[in-house]
């Protein structure tokens, strides 16, 4: 970061009523403006910082180049006891994954599981966000999407034909926190590249090369580089079979179709998301399940360290007490992103400017 520049810590409720309040301004129902809002300050509370009240901005653009269907009708095209098939009718992307999800969850109640993709939709967010929801109902949750922009070329390749494509898994636990993997197939997400050239910091080295195969670490010249797998070529080919379960398997948008949301605010992205619900017991009791699953985790936690390492992580656990202490304390915020929120608000003549 700048030198000399802080960050500035808002509590998430407010926030969340500067998202509200911005998003019902630009012509969303109030009722939807209230839910994107949420889901942005769920991703910020987690820290995903990169997928919160950041990217307001950008839908704000989205928005007013009509990009965005601001009264759409979600609904299932295509449905059984199990699966569905949803078209999200191009309204905003948290929309349409809660009406997925929660639609996911009511027929996971009555069958055991179920699997709902989408089509028609746009940018939702962090993937935990909806992953997590079927917890509370005792339930494991699986996500996956096509990125809304290419960044990342095929193992061997230089044309940017793949995204980010993240996939996150949550499965409850009893007294400890539920394990919730949320990851990008690439070394890290696109918009943790904007992040950093916004905030005037560089990347690391193994994020992304340039088109001759020479380490990128200026985020300014992303547009010259392609960000890099995890994993090398099993990276890539995760990332492939989650644009084809995520993308092709619904009609949306996958490889050349998709349209890079970053460039182009008026394009419809047809992007495709999936969301699985399970019922844990489907094969076990849920406590008995709880139990096994507290052992396990304390087994992990507790086994032999690196020296030098005071704490060994289970995946989703960082962001369990990240949300904790940031309900208590409030959110940090970039000064950059502050600045384009508090514009943002003066454009739209809101009451909070977040002085």
């Amino acid at each position: 970061m700048a030198a000399g520049a802080e960050l500035q810590v808002f509590p998430a409720e407010r926030l969340q009523a500067f998202g509200a309040a911005a998003l019902a301004t630009l012509g969303l129902p109030e009722s939807d403006a209230a839910l994107c809002a949420a889901r942005m300050i769920d991703a910020d509370l987690r820290g995903v910082d990169t997928h919160g009240i950041f990217r307001i901005n950008h839908y704000s653009q989205r928005i007013r180049a009509k990009g965005i269907n601001l009264r759409p009708q979600v609904r299932a095209v295509r449905e059984n006891a199990v699966t569905a098939l949803v078209d999200g009718d191009n309204a905003m992307g948290h929309v349409v994954m809660d009406f997925a999800t929660e639609l996911a969850i009511r027929k996971a109640k009555d069958a055991g599981l179920a699997w709902v993709g989408t089509f028609n939709g746009n940018h939702a967010g962090a993937g935990a966000v909806y992953s997590s929801m079927p917890l509370a109902h005792d339930m494991i949750g699986m996500y996956m999407t096509v990125a809304n922009a290419n960044h990342m070329a095929a193992w061997g390749g230089v044309e940017l034909i793949l995204g980010t494509n993240p996939l996150s898994v949550a499965i409850p636990a009893g007294e400890e926190p539920p394990v919730v993997l949320d990851i990008a197939t690439t070394m890290a997400s696109y918009g943790k590249i904007k992040l950093a050239a916004q905030k005037g910091e560089s990347i690391p080295v193994g994020w992304m090369i340039d088109r001759n195969g020479q380490p990128l670490t200026d985020p300014k010249r992303s547009s010259e580089g392609i960000l890099l797998p995890i994993g090398g070529y099993k990276g890539y080919g995760l990332n492939v079979i989650i644009g084809m379960l995520a993308g092709v398997l619904n009609g949306a948008a996958f490889g050349r179709n998709v349209v890079d949301f970053n460039k182009d605010v008026a394009t419809r992205n047809n992007s495709g998301h999936m969301i699985m619900a399970m019922r844990v017991d489907n094969f076990q009791p849920v406590e008995e399940f709880k139990r096994e699953m507290d052992r396990v985790i304390r087994e992990i936690r507790g086994s032999q360290r690196i020296e030098g390492v005071d704490r060994i992580w289970l995946p989703g656990e960082m962001e369990y007490e990240l949300v904790r202490e940031r309900r208590a304390h409030g959110i940090p915020l970039a000064p950059i992103v502050v600045a384009n929120l508090r514009q943002l608000a003066g454009e739209l003549n809101l009451q909070d400017r977040l002085e």
